[in-house]
C-alpha cells in the first residue's frame, strides 16, 4: 500500500505549538490533548491523498511527531525520523513561540469554522500551496484569497473606484482591461488583499481600505512573494527596470 504523504507545514505549525505548550504532558497515544491534535489533523482542507486513512494522522503518528521534535530539542532523547522540513521549522520556531501560538490559533480557528473551512476547500492549489512555501501556511494563505474575493465588497471596492476616478486601473501599473480588450474587458480588475498574511484571522471583517484594485499579472507577482510585496513595493520595483 501506498504511503500516506508527507506532513504538511500546516500540519508541522499545529505539532510544534503542543510540543512547545507548557501544560502538553507526556508524549503518548493516551494523552487527550495529542488525540484532539490527531483529530483536528485528520479534518484539515488540505489537498493530501490518504491512501491508507486509518494511519493518516492518527494518534500513534501524532506521538511518534512529537517524538521526533524532542529529538531535535534534545540530542539523544525521543526519535530521530525527523523530515528536513521538521528541522527547519523546529528551528524557525523555537525561539519565537509567541508567532508559532498565534498562527496555530488563526489556523484552527479558521478550519473549526464550518463556512470559512468550506470556502477554503474551494480556493485551488497554485505553487506557494504546492511547494509548501508560505511562511503562515496554506491554509491561512487561502484564507486571504477568500478575503480578497468576496463578491460583495469587491462590488462597493469597485463602484468606490468608479465613482471617484471613472475607471478600474490597477493600483502597480495602471493598466485598464477596457482600454485594452473593449467591451469585454469592461468592469473587469482583480482585488488584492493588502493586509499581510501574519495579520490576517478568521474573525476580522475585510474592509474597502484592505483591497486593492491590480491586473492579473501584478497580481500574481504580489501574490509570489506575498510575506514581503506590497502595492507600493512592487511598484518601485517595475519604475527602476
Amino acid at each position: 500500500m501506498k504511503s500516506n504523504p508527507k506532513w504538511h507545514r500546516d500540519e508541522i505549525i499545529l505539532a510544534l505549538d503542543l510540543y512547545f505548550s507548557p501544560d502538553r504532558g507526556s508524549i503518548d497515544r493516551k494523552n487527550r490533548k495529542i488525540i484532539a491534535l490527531s483529530d483536528l489533523l485528520r479534518s484539515l482542507p488540505l489537498d493530501l491523498e490518504r491512501p491508507d486513512p486509518l494511519k493518516f494522522r492518527n494518534v500513534n503518528g501524532v506521538a511518534r511527531k512529537l517524538a521526533n521534535f524532542m529529538s531535535l530539542e534534545t540530542p539523544g532523547k525521543g526519535l530521530k525520523s525527523y523530515s528536513k522540513l521538521d528541522e527547519i521549522l523546529f528551528n524557525e520556531f523555537k525561539d519565537k513561540r509567541d508567532q508559532l501560538k498565534k498562527l496555530a490559533i488563526e489556523i484552527t480557528n479558521a478550519v473549526t469554522d464550518p463556512s470559512i473551512k468550506e470556502e477554503i476547500l474551494h480556493i485551488e492549489e497554485d505553487e506557494q500551496t504546492v511547494e509548501d512555501s508560505v511562511e503562515e501556511g496554506s491554509i491561512l494563505y487561502k484564507l486571504h484569497k477568500v478575503r480578497e474575493r468576496a463578491p460583495a465588497i469587491i462590488k462597493l471596492k469597485k463602484d468606490e473606484i468608479l465613482k471617484k476616478k471613472g475607471k478600474l486601473l490597477c493600483e502597480v501599473c495602471g493598466f485598464d482591461f477596457y482600454d485594452s480588450y473593449g467591451d469585454i474587458g469592461k468592469g473587469f480588475i482583480e482585488c488584492h488583499h493588502k493586509t499581510p498574511l501574519s495579520k490576517i484571522t478568521a474573525s476580522t471583517k475585510t474592509s474597502l481600505k484592505d483591497l486593492a484594485l491590480v491586473c492579473s499579472n501584478c497580481h500574481r507577482m504580489l501574490h509570489k512573494d506575498i510575506n514581503v510585496l506590497s502595492i507600493e513595493g512592487l511598484r518601485e520595483r517595475m519604475m527602476r527596470i
